[in-house]
């Protein structure tokens, strides 16, 4: 039995103090060993198999069944506890993880009124807020915060994740992750964070690194699995991509998305694609779709481009810089800004001026309300869409809503890794706004 092993055990059966740093302990051999998972699992099977348990024991094995991923179980084990600030803090993470917010935020104050470490539970009450749809008060509740706190990498990582919930600016976003990251080059929400802002934006090398640094930490984001899997399908590595989805179906046996993206890519197995062109064709489409607010430009710049109805990196390389010079204040000056912001990207002005694309017929909804067509200009982005299928959109090169209506689902179905289960995804998505695919 190797140390790690015995060291598990140990913490979970024996008779010894259980709190924050014997947590740690379980979570560190998992990340360094996910073997040890199994090892936890058995250990937590002993322990179940007990006739008799104190409060105490109750405590230890609720927190443990947490950590299984067995929450509804830990909730009820945990109310046998002591009663204490470890069991307060676990039922809230409990209830987060089951998405039930307010009753999170209820127990992390328990938590902290019962001495709990007051900026932990503080830091996860904001996460609760944000996860809830209220970013607003996550943001408060961590401006409330003070002193070495604002440091720590959980605090940034909450603080960039809160910025991007408020859409916020994509670089301050950005460096909040990667502050948090140089504090704690483990942490599975800031490595997750980071990875996902470089996958929207084309970095795609630097997202599956990131990723997979993620996804070694325990416990792992599902988010994490579930994106990195994609990713991996996207360059033809199925048995890797197979791999994440079965480590979500090992803790998560009936989580529904893993199990038919495994289906997916066990299929896609069998099927063959030019793996380098795909790739570059979807690395160059990506950073096509790259909005032109995600840079920082003089005022004057950023007014005539948004007067052009320039959105995107690939919108500019469309564009002449005849074209540019006609608009009115456009001058050489942001002439030279805007060829220096397309080389960083290896694009250059007219790049594509040859392959404008034909305006596409007006989608005139008579029956949709005021309200509705105003969605028609919102960003595809607003539809919260799982990697998979927003990776979709990117290809198809579809960035409002309206330009997403005109699509029938026979032509999203037509992409790449989009089955059926992203199709229904979007449909839902859109039912939900009261708006439907052209043809549904």
């Amino acid at each position: 039995m190797s140390i790690v092993e015995s060291d598990v055990k140990q913490v979970v059966l024996g008779g010894g103090p259980f709190g924050p740093q014997e947590i740690k302990q379980i979570v560190a051999a998992i990340s360094e060993d996910f073997t040890q998972y199994r090892t936890l699992r058995d250990a937590v099977g002993e322990l179940e198999s007990r006739e008799e348990r104190s409060p105490a024991a109750s405590v230890r094995l609720g927190v443990c069944q947490y950590l299984l991923g067995r929450y509804s179980s830990a909730i009820d084990t945990l109310k046998q506890g002591d009663g204490g600030a470890l069991a307060h803090y676990y039922l809230a993470k409990c209830h987060f993880a089951q998405e039930r917010f307010e009753q999170a935020i209820a127990s992390f104050e328990s938590a902290k009124g019962a001495g709990y470490n007051s900026d932990d539970c503080t830091l996860s009450k904001a996460e609760s807020q944000r996860m809830s749809g209220h970013p607003e008060a996550a943001l408060a509740t961590l401006d409330a915060l003070s002193g070495a706190v604002e440091q720590t990498a959980e605090y940034l990582y909450q603080r960039g994740a809160t910025v991007a919930a408020l859409g916020g600016n994509t670089s301050e976003v950005v460096a909040l992750y990667e502050r948090a990251v140089e504090g704690d080059p483990n942490h599975p929400g800031a490595l997750f964070g980071l990875a996902r802002e470089n996958d929207r934006h084309g970095n795609e090398d630097l997202a599956v690194d990131l990723y997979e640094r993620s996804a070694q930490q325990f416990p792992t984001y599902m988010g994490t699995l579930l994106n990195l899997g994609v990713l991996y399908e996207d360059r033809l590595q199925f048995d890797k991509a197979q791999q994440c989805y079965l480590r979500i179906l090992d803790q998560h046996p009936n989580h529904a998305r893993a199990r038919l993206f495994l289906k997916d890519a066990q299929a896609s197995g069998d099927m063959y694609y030019d793996e380098e062109a795909q790739r570059k064709r979807d690395r160059a489409s990506q950073v096509l779709n790259v909005p032109v607010s995600d840079f920082e430009l003089s005022v004057r710049s950023r007014n005539c481009l948004q007067k052009m109805g320039i959105e995107t990196l690939g919108d500019l390389a469309r564009c002449t810089e005849a074209e540019l010079l006609a608009s009115k204040n456009f001058g050489e000056t942001s002439l030279v800004e805007i060829r220096e912001m397309l080389a960083s990207k290896g694009l250059s002005l007219g790049q594509f001026a040859t392959t404008k694309p034909e305006p596409e017929p007006t989608f005139e909804p008579e029956f949709m309300s005021p309200d509705e067509q105003a969605l028609l200009e919102r960003p595809i982005a607003d539809l919260n869409l799982s990697v998979r299928a927003r990776k979709c959109m990117i290809r198809l090169g579809l960035n409002t809503v309206g330009e997403l209506l005109r699509r029938t689902g026979d032509d999203l179905l037509e992409c790449k890794n989009f089955g059926v289960t992203s199709l229904n995804e979007v449909r839902e998505k859109l039912t939900a706004q009261g708006l439907k695919l052209r043809g549904d």
